[in-house]
């Protein structure tokens, strides 16, 4: 009895241990967060003004960042649009097709090492297959362009979206693959209208995180997208962007373009923590069971 008591009184320290750190970290993780939100609208407060989101960059001090927000929305899609459905069907191919093969593994290890990769590697990269070659062929015409920032973009966002598309199909129960292949139906329909559709909400918080992502990311559009001071619509042009102008602005020795820039990280924070709490609450609404 002593030792049961002992193994008892043991177990619920390390419970209290466990329930405590981990409060304490979720904690301390509101409380940055809480900072930062709070450090980005005190020093940005006074250019959260309608022209910011009127106004171009052109203007200087007195202009906003409008065609930054719709450079990094062109961008973001262009970036989202090429690497959702390559990710998507890359994931189930590795979940229902390669799963428990050695090739299944090796590229889910690579997979895992490009979702680590440096972004200005990524950047590089596409500097290298995409602008160098457009810029030769075109005598100079087409250089840097909002298509290259998005192919660069999407290189980061693909291995979020295999990996989360690849996890969620494998947490579908193997019962559902049975009883649809004991009826005939084919893998490529029970794998497209069967298994996706019970990880469908896992698949767009993947790619809702995936978005997420690429667009607070800098160092790949200084390479391929480059910026401009001006309103473009045209992906072959070069394009601005919102991190990219808070990187210049942030350099710019001038307060007022400092807190322009701050307001623009707070606008460029609220969009990513309301893409974070929108997969999350898609995630919520149906949620895909264990085995």
């Amino acid at each position: 009895m002593a030792g049961n008591s002992s193994l008892y009184l043991r177990r619920r320290f390390t419970n209290a241990l466990a329930l405590t750190l981990s409060t304490a970290a979720t904690v301390l993780g509101l409380i940055f967060l809480a900072w930062i939100l709070w450090e980005t609208l005190r020093q940005g407060i006074g250019a959260l003004t309608p022209k910011l989101f009127t106004k171009i960059t052109a203007y200087g001090e007195d202009g906003g960042l409008a065609n930054a927000m719709v450079g990094s929305l062109i961008v973001n899609f262009i970036g989202i649009a090429i690497a959702t459905p390559i990710g998507v069907l890359a994931g189930a191919w590795l979940a229902e097709y390669a799963n428990r093969t050695r090739l299944g593994e090796s590229i889910r290890f690579l997979n895992d090492i490009l979702l680590s990769a440096p972004s200005i590697v990524l950047g590089l990269f596409v500097y290298t297959i995409i602008v160098l070659p457009t810029t030769a062929l075109t005598s100079g015409n087409t250089t840097f362009s909002g298509l290259a920032g998005g192919v660069a973009l999407a290189l980061i966002a693909l291995p979020v979206i295999v990996r989360t598309t690849d996890e969620m199909l494998r947490l579908v129960p193997s019962t559902l693959r049975e009883a649809s292949l004991s009826l005939g139906i084919p893998q490529w329909k029970l794998t497209t209208q069967i298994l996706m559709r019970s990880a469908r909400s896992g698949i767009i918080t993947g790619v809702l995180l995936a978005l997420a992502r690429i667009s607070g990311e800098t160092a790949p559009l200084l390479f391929t997208a480059f910026g401009n001071n001006y309103m473009t619509f045209n992906p072959m042009d070069k394009m601005s962007s919102l991190p990219q102008v808070i990187y210049q602005y942030a350099n710019d020795p001038g307060e007022a373009m400092h807190a322009i820039a701050w307001a623009g990280a707070f606008v460029l924070t609220m969009f990513v923590l309301l893409l974070s709490l929108a997969s999350r609450l898609v995630l919520s609404r149906s949620k895909v069971s264990h085995d």
